[in-house]
């Protein structure tokens, strides 16, 4: 009954979506108040339901009702409940689900959070985003419907891939699709702004915020994946550019672009079109990723002929919301005329620079990831695009791209002085020097790039904190008045300072990674592997048993110059449902450096395979990203976006017709 009931509340979710997509709109085009006013409660609605059809699915998966083929394609009763919950979306009719969720939920969110804005502009947005809730719950219905049954149930299920099952993956797709579909708010108030025509200062003071909430769940997303891949996969790397990862990489580029890009909208009204573009860029790439990885396209080219009806239907989607959107930027972009001119060295351009190279780079990951399944699909030469392409191509591209986020704050609004501003980050000099002789003197020379990104990361960090001093005029007036200044500045100079901080740490923690060490031998216990000045020596293997799976549990001592460190205990996990072997690895970290151990496989002699690697500086690329979305929390919680923006004047045609009996 409540599998029937989530079904129901999805069907009624859709016939509610429909109609937020319609009447809000031609209400906005009549002005009359009554029809705007639906956009809302079709939004608040539309999130009670697809909450009540989220929670049906989880409840089947929690009570393993094997009734469900969904269910029993994913789950099974010996699963800790942890991960029985987290199989929800774990699968591709689950996450699809999960996306719908999303979706509702920055619905409603602009619903309740948007009294701030005109009724107009109000009722397009949510419209808006009716038509892509329209789009996506028709998609789910007619193709990936994870409400369907199985009679007669089997004893149980199949269980969930033991990839999937560790903490890390169970959380890192509602942070990645949160920042997904949290663009789509910024997308709706594009669409909504080409078809009235008006892109203002108060338009980007209403789009930043969810766009800075959106940037921080998919910057917590994406190193949240990166993390288990790191310390699940025990191939000891971060990042392998595979096409799973930079179908996320790249919507968060255009949107660390569209964040800056609309800054240059409140403060200097320019750059109106190119702002809007990159809202409709931004969440274009995020559908063109969600849907491909979720379709297996990025796995085969050819999973559409396996399932043409779902794959005709993403086609579809794509073209609908993509291709429409687009052209209507084509006929109304040229009427978004910018009224503040700029001197190229000045804060605009600084930011108008950091707009383009990120573009640049989001070009490069989108050729390199996709042009290879475009050539297989078309019957084209295989190609192997891989570390050697983007190293040598998106690298060099963020090299300046962090240069000027040092200089760009320093410069003035309209017209800059950028010698005045170079003078003033003298300090930054000296510390990059600094960084770069003792790097070279302790690497004894090299690799010469990686010296050069951390001293690069050290001219970042330097002048992130010389911007903070010049603001609160650290050492040009008494201290307590700089602290003064310090109190009263708006959180969202401290966003600002945190996020582009922790972009150095992760610059620092990216270059040590060409100082890591790697020691693979076949040990049987009492052998010893050395590594980075510790002994790790294989004492014994012991059968462990675990919630469904067993486990082979070494323990291994780690010494250095003889005295005891600790102990650690990397395993081999078999899951017999799957007939599966998984990894799980042992990490020790002081936070300079990560000691890394992975179990391989056993020989016939009782020897084992040992993999050791020694890892510099690797835990500040996840700490960076941390501190960067921090930085955005940080911004979101500044005053001026609760108080909202001043009111729009409105135009003379804009007189609301009321609603009946008002």
């Amino acid at each position: 009954m409540i599998i029937e009931l989530g079904h129901f509340a999805l069907i009624l979710a859709l016939f509610v979506a429909i109609i937020q997509s319609t009447i809000p709109l031609i209400g906005a085009e009549r002005r009359h108040v009554g029809w705007m006013a639906i956009g809302k409660s079709c939004a608040l609605i539309g999130f009670a339901l697809t909450a009540l059809s989220m929670l049906s699915l989880m409840y089947a998966y929690v009570t393993s009702d094997f009734t469900v083929i969904n269910v029993v394609e994913n789950s099974h009763t010996d699963k800790p409940l942890l991960y029985q919950i987290t199989g929800v979306w774990g699968n591709h009719e689950g996450s699809m689900l999960l996306w719908v969720f999303m979706l509702s939920l920055c619905a409603a969110a602009v619903a309740l959070f948007s009294d701030n804005l005109p009724p107009a502009l109000r009722a397009r947005v949510l419209a808006v985003q009716g038509m892509i809730a329209t789009g996506f719950l028709l998609f789910i219905l007619l193709t990936s419907n994870p409400f369907l049954r199985t009679f007669p149930p089997p004893a149980n299920g199949q269980g969930l891939n033991p990839v999937l099952q560790d903490p890390g993956l169970a959380f890192h797709p509602p942070f990645l699709y949160l920042g997904y579909v949290g663009f789509s708010v910024a997308f709706a108030f594009a669409v909504a702004a080409l078809i009235e025509g008006r892109v203002d200062a108060a338009w980007a003071r209403w789009v930043r915020p969810w766009t800075l909430a959106s940037w921080c769940a998919l910057t917590i997303g994406i190193a949240m994946g990166s993390w288990w891949a790191y310390y699940t996969l025990g191939w000891g790397g971060w990042w392998f550019w595979d096409p799973v990862e930079n179908a996320s990489f790249m919507p968060w580029l255009v949107g660390t672009a569209l964040i800056h890009s609309s800054i240059v909208v409140e403060k200097r009204d320019t750059l109106k079109s190119w702002t809007i573009l990159l809202a409709i860029i931004t969440f274009s790439l995020s559908l063109v990723g969600t849907f491909l990885v979720r379709s297996g396209v990025l796995t085969s080219v050819h999973a559409f002929a396996t399932d043409p009806q779902r794959g005709s239907f993403i086609l579809l989607l794509l073209v609908s919301a993509i291709g429409g959107s687009l052209t209507l930027y084509a006929i109304r972009a040229p009427a978004l005329k910018g009224g503040g001119l700029f001197a190229p060295i000045s804060r605009e351009g600084a930011l108008v620079l950091n707009n383009v190279l990120l573009s640049c780079g989001c070009a490069t990951v989108f050729l390199g990831t996709l042009y290879p399944l475009f050539l297989d699909a078309t019957g084209g030469p295989k190609l192997s695009v891989g570390f050697p392409f983007f190293n040598r191509t998106f690298a060099p591209m963020m090299v300046p791209m962090v240069m000027a986020v040092g200089v760009g704050p320093m410069l003035a609004w309209k017209r800059g002085d950028v010698l005045g501003a170079l003078q003033r980050l003298w300090v930054a000099y000296i510390a990059t020097a600094l960084v770069v002789l003792v790097a070279f003197y302790v690497t004894h020379g090299g690799p010469v790039l990686a010296v050069f990104g951390l001293g690069l990361s050290a001219w970042l960090a330097t002048a992130v904190l010389t911007e903070f001093a010049e603001r609160i005029r650290l050492f040009r007036i008494p201290l307590g008045d700089s602290v003064r200044r310090a109190i009263h500045l708006p959180r969202a100079s401290y966003g600002m300072s945190l996020a582009h901080f922790g972009l150095a740490v992760s610059v620092a923690g990216f270059a040590a990674s060409a100082w890591a060490q790697e020691a693979i031998q076949t040990l049987k216990p009492g052998g010893s592997i050395d590594i980075a000045g510790y002994q790790l020596t294989l004492q014994h293997v012991d059968r462990v048993p675990g919630p469904n799976y067993t486990a082979d549990d070494a323990s291994i001592r780690v010494t250095s110059g003889g005295d005891f460190v600790t102990m650690m205990h990397p395993q081999r996990r078999f899951f017999p449902l799957q007939q599966q072997t998984t990894g799980e690895t042992a990490i020790r970290t002081n936070l300079l450096a990560d000691l890394y151990v992975a179990l391989g496989d056993s020989g016939t002699a009782g020897d084992w395979t040992v993999r050791v690697y020694w890892k510099p500086l690797v835990p500040w690329i996840w700490l960076g990203a941390v501190i960067m979305a921090f930085g955005g929390m940080v911004s979101l919680s500044d005053r001026r976006w609760r108080v909202g923006a001043a009111a729009r004047a409105p135009r003379r045609a804009e007189q609301p017709v009321p609603a009946a009996g008002e």
